[in-house]
């Protein structure tokens, strides 16, 4: 029986690499560098299977210029590294790491709001310049957690996680906004009350996205949007960058529009607005949402499960669009 071949486009768990090589040929990304199209496809010639990551574009060229891809396994939850259209049309499945990530990505989502709102890495910076001389009554007097609003624009696993930290750990009032409304029994469960978008904008104290990007989410949040936001308010974006404006969000800083922000993801990652490097009233973190041991080992094995499920014939644990076998 003729092994499939798997292309590993970034390096992982020497354990998954080896789980994988009991069934197929797998080529590794050893130096773990983001390969460019071209690269990508060279390496991608004779492969029917990949395992990617959010930096390794699934598009209508890679697609045509790989005849024998039938499987992209995505180590990540988010897919928006995937053409779901034009994979469907080429008969090529998709698959993304859910669910293994939810409660580790909501303690980092936590630890931003908690972060942002007690000017936490200000602080920190401020001590280690050596300007620490004396105490004051204001300095760095940030915002309450317990007992304030706390804004979550989308709702989905992630959402719903952050909600339950925050109502059930530091009492707050939580409100959302959502493409559509949970059931009353789940709004219960998460003590979370539903609002539009501008109410959520103009109540929360402490607003965190969690929505998945898309061409209707790009710009979510604008000038126009952080306008509308309280000037003491604080904002956290741990979904995707593009669905804040970057360099509005930098000006707004600038200006004080809101009080500041924490931030995982960017638009054009891995490079970083420079505005926003300029500000003394954000916190930057470089996309580390599931980086936590655990977490990143479960996605890695969930997207190995998918590639074998597929070359053995057996049901995908999570497959975004119709499997064509």
């Amino acid at each position: 029986m003729i092994k499939p071949r798997i292309l590993m486009a970034r390096a992982v768990f020497p354990e998954v690499v080896a789980k994988l090589e009991q069934v197929a040929e797998v080529e590794i990304n050893p130096d773990d560098r983001v390969w460019s199209q071209a690269e990508l496809i060279e390496r991608l010639q004779g492969k029917q299977g990949v395992f990617t990551t959010g930096s390794d574009r699934i598009d209508a060229a890679v697609l045509q210029a790989c005849p024998d891809l039938r499987i992209c396994a995505n180590m990540a939850v988010g897919y928006n590294n995937f053409d779901l259209a034009a994979m469907t049309a080429a008969k090529v499945v998709a698959t993304n790491t859910p669910d293994v990530l939810t409660e580790t990505t909501a303690d980092l989502g936590f630890a931003l709001i908690m972060a942002t709102a007690r000017r936490m890495a200000e602080s920190e910076h401020f001590l280690r310049a050596g300007l620490w001389t004396k105490w004051s009554y204001d300095m760095f007097a940030g915002s309450d957690i317990h007992g304030s609003t706390l804004g979550i624009l989308g709702m989905g696993r992630i959402g719903q996680a952050i909600a339950r930290r925050g109502a059930l750990g530091f009492g707050m009032q939580v409100i959302y906004h959502n493409r559509s409304r949970l059931e009353p029994a789940i709004e219960q469960e998460m003590r979370a009350r539903y609002v539009s978008k501008d109410d959520l904008l103009a109540q929360a104290d402490h607003l965190i996205l969690v929505l998945p990007y898309s061409a209707q989410s790009h710009h979510a949040i604008g000038a126009a949007e952080l306008a509308r936001m309280k000037p003491s308010a604080t904002l956290v974006n741990i979904a995707r960058g593009g669905i804040v404006d970057d360099a509005a969000l930098a000006l707004a800083l600038k200006n004080r529009t809101i009080a500041a922000a924490g931030l995982d993801v960017f638009e054009g990652e891995p490079s970083v607005h420079p505005g926003l490097l300029e500000v003394p009233n954000v916190v930057l973190t470089p996309h580390i949402g599931s980086a936590s041991i655990p977490a990143r080992k479960a996605m890695a094995h969930l997207a190995a499960d998918n590639l074998l499920a597929f070359f053995s014939g057996q049901p995908l644990p999570t497959a975004l669009n119709p499997d064509p076998r």
